[in-house]
């Protein structure tokens, strides 16, 4: 009987020193006590703090702190561009205070799974590559939480090529937390610029974040103002191109009656071909706002073959005019027919009339060069003007475009 009792004594001795269980959203244990959540062995502690943190009838404000610390391989062609991010996540979590005259350490380092954590989605990302897997989360003694997160990411941008290759795009990263709701959730976000690097074909030349307004869920968005550098583009592409047209204009400097010059002018026709073939799978395309860079090329092949055409024409005439002319009688064969038959052609007249004709020829090939200079020197200025003023508003995004779509609002 002594026995029992001592038994049953025990028994009532390990449950009053037993630490009470997190319910709900609040610690049942008094302020003094040591925080629960250090008992890692208790799977229902840990399911609890996983619960967002109750902030009465207002939602919880989580402070982010982005640092951009690369942009790299951007794709216009693909439409996309990597980046490379800290995120700095803040918040506070009353349930895991402590009193610190108690439990003297100040700051304490768990793992990010035992504890809540806002969950993120990128939005326009192809991938996210997260550095680690098992980032650890540091909370002092009145409950603030301080979490970093470095990732890696390739996201899709709407690249605004008009101007290409001087283009400026704004590239917008979406966070949204879709575990959430805008009525538990809140962010207050802030960007800061920490790339060091600035040998990028485009640099960052702006950062800013915003909050979008009547989101269904918390949401915060970082926008990268990215520029064109422009050099590459200008050594492959527009140095080229004002090369062949010039040596075009020079090629109209030959005689007419050489051969080298339809040899030349075809010559430089075909080069162009290959250049432009190369040149369309260069440039970017899109289904509006396309670069000005396009059509201007196609501007310049088109000047190319209207000057190989005229080339080419005027020649072929001038070219039968001449073997007319040699399959035509000798003078002194024709002054023997006339003698015997007392009439026919004038050898003098003939010889006029190719004269007459190839000088003909000539002021029509020198007037379409002066036209010709006139037009290509028209077309520079023309598109130098568009350059500077031509402005290009891209067509909604289907899922932007009402009625059809749209995002939900409230």
């Amino acid at each position: 009987m002594m026995a029992l009792w001592l038994l049953l004594h025990l028994a009532l001795l390990r449950l009053g020193s037993t630490r009470p269980l997190v319910q709900g959203r609040s610690f049942r244990a008094p302020a003094v006590a040591w925080p629960s959540f250090f008992d890692l062995n208790s799977p229902l502690e840990v399911q609890e703090t996983i619960q967002i943190p109750n902030n009465g009838s207002a939602p919880l404000l989580v402070d982010v702190q982005v640092f951009v610390t690369n942009v790299f391989n951007v794709d216009i062609l693909r439409y996309t561009v990597s980046s490379m991010l800290l995120l700095r996540l803040s918040w506070l979590d009353t349930r895991l205070a402590w009193n610190a005259s108690v439990h003297p350490r100040r700051v304490l380092t768990l793992p990010w799974d035992s504890l809540w954590t806002p969950g993120l989605t990128i939005q326009e990302a192809l991938w996210v590559d997260w550095q680690n897997q098992s980032p650890q989360a540091q909370v002092d003694q009145d409950g603030h939480v301080e979490l970093y997160l470095a990732l890696t990411t390739e996201t899709n941008c709407d690249f605004e090529l008009l101007h290409f290759p001087r283009d400026q795009s704004d590239c917008t990263l979406s966070f949204y937390a879709l575990s959430n709701t805008v009525m538990e959730l809140e962010f207050q976000a802030h960007v800061v610029n920490e790339i060091v690097s600035v040998k990028r074909e485009y640099v960052v030349r702006d950062l800013k974040t915003q909050v979008p307004p009547q989101q269904l869920v918390p949401c915060f968005q970082v926008t990268l103002l990215l520029q064109n550098t422009a050099l590459k583009a200008i050594i492959a592409l527009l140095v080229p191109g004002e090369a062949l047209l010039l040596a075009d204009m020079c090629g109209g400097l030959l005689p007419l009656q050489a051969t080298e010059r339809t040899a030349y002018k075809v010559t430089l026709l075909l080069g162009y071909l290959v250049f432009h073939s190369s040149l369309v799978q260069a440039l970017p395309s899109s289904s509006s706002c396309n670069p000005l860079l396009i059509y201007y090329f196609t501007i310049l092949l088109l000047l190319l073959f209207v000057s190989t055409t005229e080339t080419v024409l005027l020649a072929g005439l001038l070219a039968r005019d001449h073997l007319r002319a040699k399959r035509s009688p000798s003078p002194a064969r024709r002054g023997q027919q006339q003698d015997h038959d007392n009439g026919g052609p004038n050898p003098e007249e003939a010889t006029r009339a190719t004269g007459s004709w190839r000088s003909w020829a000539e002021a029509a090939d020198h007037t379409f060069f002066l036209l010709y200079v006139a037009g290509v020197v028209c077309s520079q200025f023309i598109f130098i003007g568009l350059w500077m003023w031509a402005t290009c508003k891209s067509d909604p995004a289907p899922g932007k475009a009402a009625p059809h779509g749209g995002q939900p609002r409230l």
